[in-house]
C-alpha cells in the first residue's frame, strides 16, 4: 500500500490508494452480482415460458385463443409474475455461482490477503446490490405484479379453465358488529341472490329482519331489487311488518363483494388487498388468512433476498475441492428446503390457526440464523 503525503491550508492529508482499490473492487463485485443475476433470471424465465407454452399450447388451440391475446394478455403478464416470484431464489443462485468462481480462482484469498476485512467485502458491494434488488421486488410485488396478474388471470379464466365460480351456496356475511347477512345461493354472472335474509341485533334481541326470495342487482341505479320480501321491524312502539312483491333499496353491499376467491388475491394491489382484508374482518368473510398471507409475503419474500445473499456468500466463499459444482448442489438443497418450509408454514396458517404474519416470518428467521452461523464459521 502506498501513501502520499501533502499539505493543504496548513493541514496534512493522506491520499490512500487502498480506498481507490476498494472502490474498484466494489464496482467489480456489484457488476458481477447484478450481471449474473439478470443473466440468470432471463435464462430461467425463458425456460419457464417455453415449458409453460409446451404444456398449454393444446389448450390455446382447443379454445381458439388469439395469438395477440396469448402474447400480450398472457405472456407479457406471466413474465413479471414468474420473474419476481423466482427473483429471491435467482439471487441466491447468482451469488452462489459467481462467488464460488471467485473462490475457485483464489480471488477472495487475494482480497483478504491485502488486508481487506471479510465483512467489508460482504457489507458494501453484496448488500448494496441486494438492496437495489429488494427495492425493485417490493415495488413490483405490491403494485406491478398484481396488475399483471389481473390480465393473466382473466386470460386464464377465458381460454384455459374457469377460475371464477359462477354460483355460490350458503353465504354468511357480517356487515357490522350488529348486522348479519345470509344468501342461500348467489349467481355471480347475473348478480342474482336467492333465499336472502338480513338480521340486525341490539344485544341479544332481534330488532330488524328482512327476508326476500330474490335479490337482483340493478347497475344503472346501483341498487338491489327485492322480490317477494318481508320486512319485520321491532322498536319501542311495537312490531311492524311490511310485505311486498318488488321494491328497490340500498343494502350496504354490492355484487363484487361476493365470489372473492383466494386466487383473486394475486390480482389486488396492496392498498386494495389491505382494504379488502379490513372490510372482510368487519363483515365476517371467511378464508381471509389466504389474503393476509399474500399481503405479508409481498414484503417477507423480498426481504429474504438479504438472507439468501448472506447465506450464499458465506457458503460459496469457502474454496472446496469440488468447486462450483459442490456449491450449486448444496445451494439447490437449501433452496428446496426453503420453499418446502414456506409451504409448510403457510399450511399451518390456513389450517391450524397460525398467525399469517408469523407463518411468513418463520422461514426467514430460521434461514437467517443459518446464514449467521455459516457466516461466523466461514474462513476469513
Amino acid at each position: 500500500m502506498e501513501e502520499c503525503y501533502g499539505e493543504e491550508d496548513g493541514y496534512p492529508f493522506v491520499i490512500n490508494e487502498k480506498r481507490n482499490e476498494l472502490k474498484v473492487l466494489d464496482k467489480y463485485i456489484i457488476k458481477k452480482f447484478l450481471g449474473t443475476f439478470f443473466f440468470t433470471i432471463v435464462l430461467f424465465v425463458a425456460v419457464v415460458v417455453v415449458v409453460d407454452l409446451s404444456e398449454k399450447i393444446d389448450e390455446f388451440l382447443e379454445h381458439e385463443a388469439p395469438l395477440r391475446a396469448i402474447v400480450f394478455d398472457y405472456y407479457f403478464n406471466f413474465i413479471p409474475y414468474i420473474g419476481f416470484f423466482l427473483s429471491p431464489i435467482i439471487v441466491f443462485v447468482a451469488v452462489l455461482f459467481f462467488t464460488s468462481r471467485l473462490a475457485a480462482r483464489s480471488e477472495i484469498v487475494a482480497i483478504l490477503s491485502s488486508g481487506t476485512s471479510f465483512y467489508r467485502v460482504l457489507m458494501v458491494p453484496y448488500l448494496i446490490s441486494a438492496s437495489v434488488l429488494v427495492l425493485l421486488q417490493l415495488g413490483a410485488n405490491h403494485y406491478l405484479v398484481p396488475q399483471a396478474n389481473e390480465g393473466r388471470l382473466e386470460f386464464t379464466n377465458q381460454y384455459i379453465g374457469k377460475l371464477y365460480k359462477n354460483s355460490e351456496w350458503h353465504i354468511h356475511m357480517q356487515q357490522d358488529p350488529n348486522t348479519f347477512v345470509y344468501f342461500r345461493n348467489f349467481v355471480r354472472k347475473d348478480s342474482v341472490g336467492r333465499g336472502f335474509a338480513l338480521e340486525r341485533f341490539e344485544g341479544n334481541e332481534v330488532k330488524e329482519k328482512l327476508m326476500a326470495e330474490m335479490l337482483v342487482w340493478k347497475p344503472e341505479s346501483q341498487q338491489w331489487e327485492m322480490r317477494y320480501f318481508r320486512h319485520r321491524i321491532i322498536d319501542r312502539l311495537g312490531e311492524k311488518l311490511i310485505k311486498g312483491e318488488r321494491t328497490d333499496t340500498t343494502l350496504g353491499f354490492v355484487p363484487s363483494e361476493f365470489g372473492k376467491k383466494v386466487y383473486l388475491k394475486e390480482a389486488m394491489t396492496t392498498p386494495v388487498l389491505s382494504k379488502f382484508i379490513r372490510e372482510g374482518k368487519q363483515k365476517g368473510i371467511g378464508n381471509l388468512e389466504f389474503f393476509e398471507l399474500e399481503m405479508y409475503q409481498r414484503t417477507a419474500i423480498p426481504l429474504a433476498t438479504f438472507i439468501l445473499t448472506i447465506l450464499a456468500f458465506a457458503l460459496a466463499s469457502r474454496k472446496t475441492r469440488g468447486g462450483t459444482g459442490v456449491h450449486l448442489a448444496i445451494g439447490a438443497a437449501i433452496c428446496g428446503s426453503y420453499i418446502l418450509m414456506m409451504q409448510v408454514s403457510n399450511t399451518f396458517s390456513t389450517n391450524a390457526n397460525l398467525s399469517p404474519l408469523v407463518a411468513v416470518m418463520i422461514p426467514n428467521i430460521i434461514y437467517g440464523i443459518l446464514a449467521l452461523i455459516l457466516l461466523r464459521t466461514a474462513p476469513k
